[in-house]
């Protein structure tokens, strides 16, 4: 028996950052994103020797060991072991995992593609070899996600990721002290999200980036009390409560207004978050008619979020193409974690 799961990543509106623990527990995080169709995709297929290989098709990477118990963490698809040890199942393992979005995209993918496998191994665990019945639900499975990187791994990170990639959908998301979480999904009138899909335009800056080392230096100036910092995360916070409402107003001039204030806080939470190539996309997308643009992630690289003027977003592609930026077209996602059986 084969088994597939497909988990979305996301695109973050406002509010990244102030998902982690660190400002959460202090002051209460806020976060609005979507779900994108930019997929995670995970197969399993148990075998009939022991022992499991995980193989990242992405990467080109691979992993293996005879025993559950003897994969360690050295780097090397760290998050992917960490799911397979936390579900802790008898038997052989071939594991194959691959994504849409490109690594440090800052899209979330590398937390989708955790989803995904975790999604299949409680569906395992739960149909295939207990018959028990216990499967979790999405919102326990992202939360598991979470824990891992958090205490497993030791990984700084937020939660809006793993929680976008398992629910699907519009989401604002509330983070609170002792890991809460609260989600409100976002109804969407379809004359918004048909408008959205339209004018919103994902660029990948081809400048690859690891979060974590940007959400150190973010949150150790944070803890510092640098006065800057901790202004600045309090206006992302602020930023994605009033998307949200702009959102319910369906109010996309408020909404482009919104995101360029979110990109001045951004940039003062690190030096680097902002790069030079991102800061002259941006002035190159504005020229050709957008009216909004935002750091994906946590910058440093990845990708950037543009809203564009009515009609205006082929100027806008093309001003950010001949600068060597990657458009990565996209529609919204609803399903959130899906695991299925394949013949």
């Amino acid at each position: 028996m084969t088994i597939r799961s497909r988990t979305p990543t996301r695109i973050d509106f406002a509010g990244g950052t102030t998902d982690l623990a660190a400002f959460a527990s202090r002051e209460g995080g806020a976060v609005i994103n979507a779900a994108i169709n930019r997929y995670a995709y995970c197969t399993l297929a148990p075998t009939a020797e022991p022992g499991v290989r995980i193989v990242s098709q992405d990467l080109g990477q691979f992993v293996e060991a005879a025993d559950i118990r003897d994969l360690e963490y050295d780097g090397n698809l760290d998050l992917l072991k960490a799911a397979v040890r936390q579900m802790q199942l008898a038997g052989g393992l071939q594991i194959s995992v691959r994504c849409d979005a490109p690594p440090g995209s800052g899209t979330g993918s590398s937390a989708s593609v955790g989803v995904a496998l975790l999604g299949i191994l409680d569906y395992l665990r739960a149909f295939g070899q207990s018959h028990e019945r216990t499967k979790l639900s999405r919102f326990e499975i992202a939360d598991m996600a979470c824990e891992l990187e958090l205490l497993e791994l030791h990984i700084v990170g937020g939660k809006q990721d793993q929680f976008a990639a398992a629910l699907g959908g519009f989401n604002y998301m509330e983070f609170y002290e002792e890991g809460k979480v609260a989600i409100e999904p976002v109804a969407i009138p379809d004359r918004l999200r048909f408008d959205l899909e339209k004018h919103l335009i994902l660029c990948y800056t081809g400048q690859s980036r690891l979060s974590g080392d940007t959400n150190d230096r973010m949150i150790s100036a944070y803890e510092a009390g640098e006065p800057v910092v901790c202004e600045a995360l309090r206006t992302v916070k602020r930023v994605a409560q009033e998307v949200y409402r702009a959102f319910l107003a369906a109010d996309t001039e408020w909404f482009g207004e919104l995101l360029l204030e979110e990109w001045e806080a951004r940039e003062k939470l690190a030096p680097g978050v902002v790069t030079e190539m991102m800061q002259e996309m941006k002035q190159q997308a504005l020229g050709a008619g957008a009216v909004g643009a935002k750091v994906c992630g946590a910058g440093g690289g990845g990708c950037l979020l543009f809203l564009a003027a009515a009609d205006q977003e082929a100027q806008v592609r093309r001003a950010l193409e001949e600068m060597g930026g990657h458009i990565l077209d996209f529609s919204f996602d609803f399903s959130g974690l899906r695991v299925w059986e394949s013949q």
